[in-house]
């Protein structure tokens, strides 16, 4: 009897990386459940707690990104992908994987490479409609390239790649609360207008800064707010609600995604990975991309639903002047909202960690038989 097949997955950084990833193990455990699957993040980041939360080993590299701006921790960034190079050989010597995932993210970079050099099959999973530079950097040596946005082959090789959607929670795919439940859990009034915001775990100063500005026109309005404000933020976002907390609330980190968007009547957001999420759900959006990201590629993400009129972007410079009058029209234009809400769940992927855990398996089995 032969010993179980390894998978390793490896990436993370933010939500939206880690979430998908423990999707995919999910999905290939229930493919499989004798596969063992080992992640490799970055240490210091939220994968090293929400992985073993989901019930899966991790290994943590010394690694952190590249600022494209002079800064003194550029200063370490070689020292540190030398270590994670090496730390990444002694774990897949050790752990003998029989493919490779990357999900993005600073730990994908080193563990990829050096799979790949090994010759082990590897996949990568692109979120974003204009690719990071890790990703740019391993595709030429990976085997499968599984993507959410069309035309990326501006990119990649057109033969590598497969679109799949992003891998969502299941708990969002499927949705089981009644609003009733989602407001009972926030303690929020059936007869008012919910704004649910979020700038992610770590918080997203545009964003917030942009939604304090329409603290006062909110209030006239009687919207209540349920607002992730995100764990470097949170005293911030106190001192900013006092005198508004009859109708905002506010927190670092929602444990309940699926209950804020049951309960919302619109969303705001940044335009990551979360999109995938966001068309599954299919409340009216306002997606506020992140300029702080490498090439832009929210910006690109945002303009791929708003061009399908499934979305409203507002960029941060323009939040002061125009992010409420965008919240008005996702709250109160009944047409808009229908819209939007329909051309968003036409973008709906369900099962994305499905297809990617099936493309993960035939390549992995048609390399195990290539080495019978």
């Amino acid at each position: 009897m032969g010993r179980n097949k390894k998978i390793i997955i490896s990436g993370g950084g933010t939500g939206g990386h880690v979430f998908p990833a423990i999707a995919i193990a999910n999905a290939l455990k229930k493919a499989d459940r004798s596969i063992d699957i080992l992640f490799v993040g970055a240490e210091g980041r939220i994968e090293m707690q929400k992985v073993p939360a989901a019930g899966y080993p991790i290994k943590g590299l010394w690694i952190s990104g590249f600022q494209r701006r002079l800064t003194l921790q550029n200063l370490s960034f070689p020292f540190k992908l030398l270590s994670s190079l090496a730390k990444s050989w002694k774990i897949i010597s050790r752990f003998k994987p029989d493919a490779a995932v990357g999900v993005g993210g600073y730990a994908s970079g080193p563990l990829l490479k050096v799979a790949s050099m090994r010759g082990i099959p590897c996949l990568i999973q692109e979120q974003n409609s204009f690719p990071g530079i890790t990703n740019r950097l391993l595709a030429k040596n990976v085997q499968k390239i599984c993507v959410v946005y069309d035309n990326l082959d501006r990119f990649f090789e057109k033969d590598k790649i497969i679109i799949t959607g992003n891998p969502v929670r299941q708990d969002i795919v499927e949705l089981k609360a009644t609003r009733e439940e989602a407001l009972q859990h926030f303690g929020l009034d059936a007869n008012k207008k919910v704004l649910f915001i979020t700038g992610g775990s770590l918080g997203a100063r545009g964003v917030n800064e942009g939604i304090a500005h329409c603290l006062d026109q909110l209030k006239e309005q009687q919207v209540q707010v349920v607002w992730q404000v995100g764990k470097f933020y949170i005293d911030w976002a106190r001192e900013a609600v006092k005198g508004y907390e009859d109708l905002v609330q506010v927190t670092a980190f929602v444990d309940r995604m699926d209950l804020a968007y049951v309960a919302a009547d619109a969303i705001v957001t940044r335009a990551g990975g979360t999109i995938s999420e966001l068309c599954i759900v299919g409340k009216p959006v306002i997606l506020m991309p992140s300029p702080n990201v490498t090439e832009d590629h929210q910006t690109a993400n945002a303009k791929a639903l708003v061009e399908k009129n499934a979305a409203l972007m507002v960029r941060d410079k323009e939040a002061a002047t125009q992010l409420f009058d965008a919240i008005h029209t996702v709250l109160f234009d009944k047409e808009k909202r229908s819209e939007l809400s329909a051309n968003i769940k036409k973008l709906a992927i369900t099962d994305a960690a499905d297809r990617i855990a099936k493309e993960v398996l035939e390549m992995m089995e048609g390399n195990l038989r290539s080495n019978d």
